[in-house]
This record gives C-alpha cells, sequence and structure tokens, in this order.
C-alpha cells in the first residue's frame, strides 16, 4: 500500500526546485548493467552532454529487453538500488535528474491487493449492492432526476473507488513516473500523487526528481535522441508548427483541451518565428500535409497515428490520446510514440496505460515553458499533474530548443 524512502535521505539531499537551468552534474543516468547497449546508451549520453562518467546507476535486471517489471522486482533491483545509491554517496546531493535508458523496463505492474482487508472487502462489496439495486430500483420507476438516484450512484461509484484501491486496480505506472518520487517518504501507492514541481515557487513536502528516457523501438533511435538535440541546439529549430484541435467548444475537459491547442497554435505565432497551420476540424492531418514538422501537438486518433509528418532535427511532439506509449519498442506499432520516434521526432510523450485526460501536460503550458527558454525535462514537470501515474517523457532532458531570453538590465 505504501512506497517507502530510506530514513535519511531528506536529510542528505536539498529538496529538488526547478529554479535555476538544469545543468550535466544534476542528471544520473539509469542503465541496465546486464544490457551492453543499455550501458552503451548511458556511456554515449554522458561524454555528448559532458555528465561525469561516476552518474551512471547501474542495475542489474537481465540481458533482455523487458518492457514491464513486476512491483516486488522494481522495488529490489531498481528502486532498491538507486535509493542506496544516495544514501551512501554524499555527492549526489545536488541531483535533480534521472535518465532512464534503453534497456530499462518502461511499465512496472500493479500491487498486489492489501493484506488483511478480507471482511472489509466483504462488507463493502454487499453494501455496493445494496446501492446498486436501490439505484436500478428508482430506474425501473423513471425517477433517475431524482436526488434519490443520484445518491445511490454517487455512494455506488465511492464503494467501488474503495473496492479498487484495496484490490491494486489502478496502481500500476510508468517507471519513470514511479522513479520520480523514488526519494521521497510514504505514500499511497493507488492512482497518482500530485506533482510537487509543478509550483516550485511553493513548499516542496517531497524529494522530487524529474525523470527523462532515452527509449525507443531500437537502439539507433535512442542515440538519435541525443544527436538530433544536439544538431537542433547547434543549427536552430527551423520548420513548421502543426496543431490538430477537434473544433469542440464544450464547457467540459473536452472543450477546455480543444481551446488550450487552438491557445498554442496562437501562443506560437507570438512568441516564435515559427509559421503554424492548424486542423481544427474532427479530421487529422493526412500524409503529406505536414512537411519539415518542428512542433507538433493534437488528438484524437487512439492507437493510429497518421504518417502525416515529416520530422526536422529537433522536432518536438505528442498525440493526446490512451496507450500511445505502451508499445514503445514495437517499430511496427501504430501507437504515436514508437511510430513518432521511428520516424524521426527528437522529443515527444504519452501513456503506458490509461492515463484519463486531465492528467497530460496542458500543450500551451508545456510548449510555453519551453519558449521561456526551459530545457525539456523542466517544461514537462513544470507542467505534468501527477507522478506515480503513467506518463513518460522521451527525449534529451537538457535538449533546448528555444533559447532563454535575455534577462532584463539590472536596475542601478
Amino acid at each position: 500500500m505504501w512506497k517507502y524512502s530510506i530514513i535519511g535521505l531528506s536529510v542528505l539531499l536539498a529538496c529538488c526546485r526547478i529554479g535555476r537551468a538544469l545543468e550535466p552534474h544534476e542528471i544520473l543516468v539509469v542503465a541496465n548493467s546486464d544490457n551492453a547497449a543499455s550501458v552503451r546508451l548511458a556511456r554515449y549520453y554522458c561524454e555528448k552532454r559532458g555528465i561525469p562518467a561516476g552518474n551512471v546507476i547501474p542495475v542489474s535486471l537481465g540481458t533482455a529487453l523487458r518492457d514491464t517489471i513486476g512491483r516486488a522486482d522494481y522495488d529490489r533491483r531498481l528502486a532498491g538500488p538507486i535509493r542506496r545509491t544516495f544514501l551512501t554517496r554524499k555527492d549526489l546531493g545536488g541531483i535533480k535528474c534521472l535518465v532512464t535508458t534503453y534497456g530499462i523496463p518502461f511499465r512496472v505492474g500493479p500491487r498486489e491487493p492489501l493484506p488483511g482487508h478480507e471482511a472489509q472487502l466483504k462488507q463493502l462489496r454487499q453494501v455496493l449492492e445494496q446501492e446498486k439495486q436501490a439505484a436500478a430500483e428508482l430506474e425501473q420507476k423513471g425517477q433517475t432526476d431524482s436526488a434519490a438516484y443520484r445518491t445511490h450512484q454517487v455512494g455506488a461509484a465511492r464503494l467501488q473507488a474503495d473496492i479498487d484501491r484495496i484490490m491494486g486496480k489502478e496502481t500500476g505506472a510508468s517507471v519513470d513516473s514511479e522513479l520520480s518520487l523514488v526519494l521521497c517518504h510514504a505514500y499511497e501507492l493507488y492512482r497518482w500523487q500530485p506533482n510537487a514541481l509543478r509550483s516550485p515557487a511553493g513548499p516542496q513536502p517531497f524529494q522530487t526528481l524529474m525523470v527523462a528516457r532515452l527509449d525507443g523501438p531500437s537502439y539507433g533511435i535512442a542515440k538519435g535522441l541525443i544527436d538530433k538535440a544536439l544538431a537542433a541546439e547547434e543549427k536552430g529549430l527551423t520548420g513548421t508548427a502543426y496543431i490538430d484541435s477537434r473544433g469542440l467548444f464544450s464547457k467540459d475537459l473536452y472543450g477546455y483541451c480543444d481551446q488550450s491547442l487552438r491557445d498554442l497554435a496562437l501562443l506560437i505565432r507570438l512568441r516564435t518565428s515559427l509559421p503554424v497551420q492548424e486542423e481544427r476540424t474532427a479530421a487529422l492531418f493526412q500524409p503529406g500535409d505536414c512537411p519539415r514538422t518542428a512542433l507538433y501537438c493534437g488528438w484524437y486518433s487512439v492507437g493510429k497515428y497518421v504518417d502525416a509528418f515529416e520530422f526536422v532535427d529537433g522536432a518536438v511532439g505528442f498525440h493526446i490520446a490512451s496507450y500511445e506509449a505502451a508499445h514503445l519498442r514495437d517499430p511496427n506499432s501504430t501507437q504515436w510514440c514508437p511510430a513518432m520516434l521511428k520516424r524521426g521526432i527528437t522529443a515527444t510523450l504519452g501513456p503506458v496505460a490509461e492515463p484519463y485526460l486531465h492528467t497530460f501536460p496542458e500543450p500551451k503550458l508545456f510548449f510555453g515553458a519551453l519558449f521561456d527558454g526551459h530545457c525539456l525535462v523542466e517544461a514537462y514537470y513544470l507542467t505534468l499533474p501527477f507522478n506515480s501515474w503513467q506518463l513518460l517523457l522521451i527525449g534529451d532532458p537538457l535538449y533546448r530548443p528555444f533559447k532563454k531570453p535575455p534577462a532584463p538590465p539590472a536596475e542601478h
């Protein structure tokens, strides 16, 4: 039910805040010591970004590529070694970011049902059936607009949530999202935890780490994320921004998200020199529609990537839909994350399972943070609502596609 940090870590480590820019020496790279490609990629990244060679944490996870790691193995073979490394090395007090590499599983399984709750579970199920029966009787009488019917419906939903929590439903997560809290004190392992880094100026009760991943359908693609980020930083990001909203103007969450995409298009015009093309209907951009794609954001084609994009080096984009990183390493997957990586995107994000819409970074805020000069992982954690959940960030965390605006002159 609970995840624990090692006692004393809060004394050894200052709280991670997104204030000044992330530096290479503030990064730890996690490599699977049993997988040669994972170790090679970790060393390559350190060399290219000037990260100290000693900032690689080797973990033994077997030679085979595994997408999923069970909870027990996660605690024993991945989270445990990382915690022990922080505890034993006093020079890691300034670490802000972990980088997971090709060879590290990207999905962690659910926990087991909570022990010792059998009697409570039985009672909850009995009361749930009573609530459902009462609601069904009112429905048969045509009283679905009554306060009593709504009360029974709400009661049933709450009881089901209590049952799910005990049974361990919705306790799986992306490995990276769980690792962001690897140094935290106890927290309940059910659904998500608020991301403390979203408000860096406020109090930080937890030691939260930023986490990004160098991964994809092949080792070459994962390595290319580094090379393309460096090339774009050297030459500058050029191309076109493509924004795919759906023409929704409802006052619910779907309408809000759609408006954020339209706001993003306006923000790009105001804050960058990139030309913008929009698709504002239920249709999606089609093959050939998006040459020289520098930025992309849109929705909603679940697991059905549309090959419309010719990504330039340094391209950043994501598609808002469920499960789009569930098959991250499958070169034949039609999910958006592996398909975009295969076709050359430099940075993206997506969920490894059903995430729910409200858990995505809001488009205009995420890209706005990049326009402010933040690097990729900073922009992500400044706008990500939750940790210990389903999303992960793929790309070089230090990648800064837009130069930081000049500071105002000092007053004399």
